[in-house]
């Protein structure tokens, strides 16, 4: 990691007027959220110099999703060694696929290990961020408790944190018990209970085989199939994680070896090639030989390209359809009743539970909580029209403010934290060039950030995502604030090019 603070005596020291005793501490970063993009930041800031941290995380542990998403048969569709950070590998994986609570285990190591709980305040929920730009500070307004002053503010509360309910008539007046996947309630006894689920997108495939165990009667209700490939999912051997505790670079050959087969996914699931049809043989075979009935066939297969909708990586979630306490509900909801669910042909389904797979409220016309930068502008109000940054990580208007999962930067087809890295590999430049040449702050330009954002735009309609299909990677009016357009080593050749003459430097 390099060093940005080598010509500054100690991190964070400016050649400032002394401060008023009375007056609010400035810390020198700020970090929303303490999962893996608020550990990872912290982690590489302190390794470049940076120490003066504070992580506010509105739970009362880490994790971020990985501690909220705990519901039956939750894992991850990266493989384990890609899908943790290249600077804090884990010889220990039980599998090729870990569950989350495997993973939840791995980032509260992260924060054990590198002596970051004493940074975490817990219980602190943010509402709102204001930038006073004749000090150059943040003001951090937060639930029922002082505010916090700090200098920079990384926000890594993450894309996917706000469970969302699905807007449907009559949710309120349902009788029974309502779960959603990210707030799951494991006191709840699914033994002998009917249940309805709603969704089949990722969530959905993992829940579906477990509900299937143990329910007495489980009725999948389907707005639109999935593309579904098979998961090389498989349990680690011993003679692998002893090697990979005594020879690291071992792990991270196959690290490399992983990124680069998913890196080659990218040629079939975000552009139309012709390895995208041969992803989609793949699936429609997949598909044939799980599934024996012609007519539940057709009512699991898309109608989209592959690569438009997130792809669902399951072994299990076709012969859980095909159980004989399982049943596929291809007909729209209606509306949730006192006893169960209507769908359109008139029928009444009775449950006695529903479960809610409908994802999380992404925003991507807004903000979480309201940002005002300089001269007090909205981002709420800018981003109205579809969120825009630049490289995914800064906004103009709103200096010393970092993004982790910025707009335009999921990716389609390779590990969340490849891209991750890169954004706080940026970030960490970002800000110890505000601390070593004693900065007030730095604000991208609104040009460089537009000019940006055009060529992105114009790559995203020439790709699959773009191709048509409703998707929560675009809003409602079809623009797409979500996803990157490229490979990942795009994406990093992208964040390692730190361009000053982009910046007002105040």
């Amino acid at each position: 990691m390099t060093q940005y603070l080598d010509k500054a005596p100690t991190a964070g020291r400016r050649s400032r007027k002394a401060a008023d005793p009375s007056a609010v501490k400035v810390i020198e970063v700020l970090i929303v959220g303490a999962g893996f993009a608020g550990l990872g930041s912290a982690i590489q800031l302190r390794r470049a110099g940076i120490t003066d941290i504070a992580i506010v995380e509105r739970g009362t542990e880490v994790g971020g999703t990985w501690r909220d998403n705990q519901y039956p048969g939750a894992a991850c569709d990266i493989p384990s060694n890609l899908y943790s950070f290249s600077f804090a590998q884990n010889p220990a994986w039980t599998r090729g696929y870990s569950g989350s609570r495997e993973i939840l285990e791995y980032i509260r190591g992260l924060a054990r290990d590198n002596a970051l709980l004493p940074l975490i305040k817990f219980e602190h929920n943010v509402e709102a961020l204001h930038f006073d730009g004749g000090e150059g500070v943040w003001t951090v307004t937060l639930t029922g408790r002082e505010p916090i002053k700090a200098r920079s503010v990384v926000m890594a509360q993450g894309p996917l944190s706000n469970a969302g309910f699905p807007n449907m008539r009559g949710i309120e007046s349902f009788a029974g018990k309502k779960i959603h996947s990210a707030r799951w309630d494991h006191s709840y006894d699914f033994s002998g209970k009917r249940v309805a689920v709603i969704g089949t997108g990722a969530s959905a495939v993992q829940i579906i085989p477990e509900l299937v165990k143990v329910a007495d009667k489980v009725k999948v209700f389907q707005r639109t199939p999935g593309w579904v490939l098979p998961r090389l999912d498989f349990a680690s051997p011993a003679w692998t994680k002893a090697l990979f505790a005594k020879l690291p670079v071992s792990q991270t050959a196959v690290r490399e070896a992983m990124y680069w087969i998913h890196e080659s996914m990218a040629l079939g699931m975000i552009w139309n090639t012709p390895m995208t049809r041969a992803l989609e043989i793949l699936g429609t075979r997949f598909r044939n030989a799980q599934v024996k009935d012609a007519w539940l066939r057709r009512q699991l297969t898309p109608d989209f390209k592959i690569g438009c909708k997130r792809v669902l990586m399951t072994n299990d979630y076709y012969p859980a359809l095909q159980k004989p306490n399982c049943e596929l509900i291809s007909w729209p909801i209606a509306n949730i009743s006192e006893k169960g669910i209507r769908s359109v042909e008139g029928l009444e389904h009775q449950v006695d539970c529903i479960v809610f797979a409908t994802g999380f409220e992404v925003s991507k016309n807004g903000t979480p909580f309201p940002v005002h930068g300089l001269g007090g502008r909205d981002l709420n109000a800018e981003w109205s029209g579809g969120a825009q940054a630049y490289k995914s990580v800064q906004v103009s208007g709103y200096p010393n403010l970092y993004f982790t999962f910025g707009p335009n930067s999921g990716p389609g087809h390779n590990s969340a934290l490849v891209y991750m890295e890169s954004q706080i590999d940026y970030i960490v430049r970002s800000i110890g060039k505000v601390a070593r040449d004693k900065l007030k702050y730095i604000d991208i330009r609104a040009d460089a950030q537009k000019t940006y954002n055009e060529g992105i735009q114009k790559r995203l309609a020439k790709t699959n995502w773009n191709s048509g299909c409703k998707s929560w990677y675009l809003s409602a009016d079809g623009f797409n604030s979500t996803m990157y357009p490229g490979f990942a080593t795009q994406f990093a050749r992208q964040m390692a090019d730190f361009r000053e003459r982009d910046y007002r430097l105040v």
